[in-house]
């Protein structure tokens, strides 16, 4: 069994065909996937979609390109989604400077205050960094001690001198797609140095779709190319790499069942 740890199942390219890709993921050897909200409305959305599927889970957050309409309205919103039952993350919240213009003040602030959100609400968060990997491990070390719960860097794109940073601050190192693609240049590396008990596996549907596949709507199925990566680096076989990453899922996404 394989699970997709990030995916947008909300966004416009997958939300008319819900029932179509969980047909498509379930029937792939998928067994859970988590809903990654953007912003207080997306998060709505996706709290919503994991109502209705019993293999979705979800994530409640505002995306660091979204952190302009911040505001204490949209933290109370995020801060009620938090309570449901399948809420497993506060996320996906971080740092992103490749989008241009960018605040970097508020950006940090979005950030440092939904880390809060986090520690109070008990919940691991779901981190984005583009293009800012310096000052997100900046804020993540000056908030440790808020940090009760752990987290997971999505869809890692770092070094491995910033993975062994973020490792030591306990955070989990999840890969997608471009783990796969030919021009991946460091990524291999990285994902054998990450230690398999630290290790996700994502999609970030509908985005990002594995080497064989670019240029399509990525769908959760494809969890398994990339889990199928892993297991090759790792030099294991895919059925113990899958085994990993679930048990790694449930310990950090605590609440997923």
């Amino acid at each position: 069994m394989f699970i997709d740890t990030h995916c947008h199942l909300d966004d416009p390219k997958l939300c008319g065909r819900v029932d179509e890709v969980i047909e498509n993921y379930i029937s792939a050897g998928v067994g859970r996937v988590i809903n990654i909200g953007c912003s207080a409305e997306t998060s709505a959305l996706v709290a919503k979609q994991a109502e209705m599927y019993e293999s979705v889970f979800f994530a409640a957050g505002v995306h660091p390109s979204d952190c302009e309409k911040y505001c204490d309205e949209e933290e109370k919103a995020i801060f009620r989604l938090a309570d449901k039952e399948k809420c497993v993350a506060i996320g996906e919240i971080g740092l992103d400077y490749y989008w241009k213009p960018f605040d970097k003040q508020k950006q940090s602030e979005c950030f440092e205050r939904q880390i809060y959100l986090a520690s109070e609400k008990d919940l691991p968060v779901c981190v984005h960094v583009r293009d800012a990997m310096g000052d997100a491990i900046s804020i993540l070390k000056s908030m440790r001690s808020e940090l009760k719960r752990g987290g997971v860097m999505h869809c890692y794109s770092g070094s491995r001198e910033s993975a062994a940073i973020l490792l030591d601050l306990g955070m989990y190192i999840s890969f997608g797609g471009p783990l796969t693609f030919k021009n991946a240049r460091n990524l291999p590396e990285v994902a054998e140095y990450v230690p398999l008990d630290r290790l996700l596996t994502e999609t970030d549907s509908p985005y990002l779709a594995p080497e064989g596949k670019r240029g399509t709507v990525n769908e959760p199925a494809n969890v398994v190319t990339v889990a199928e990566a892993l297991a090759k680096i790792k030099k294991i076989s895919v059925e113990e790499l899958a085994s990993a990453v679930i048990a790694n899922a449930g310990r950090l996404f605590y609440k997923l069942k």
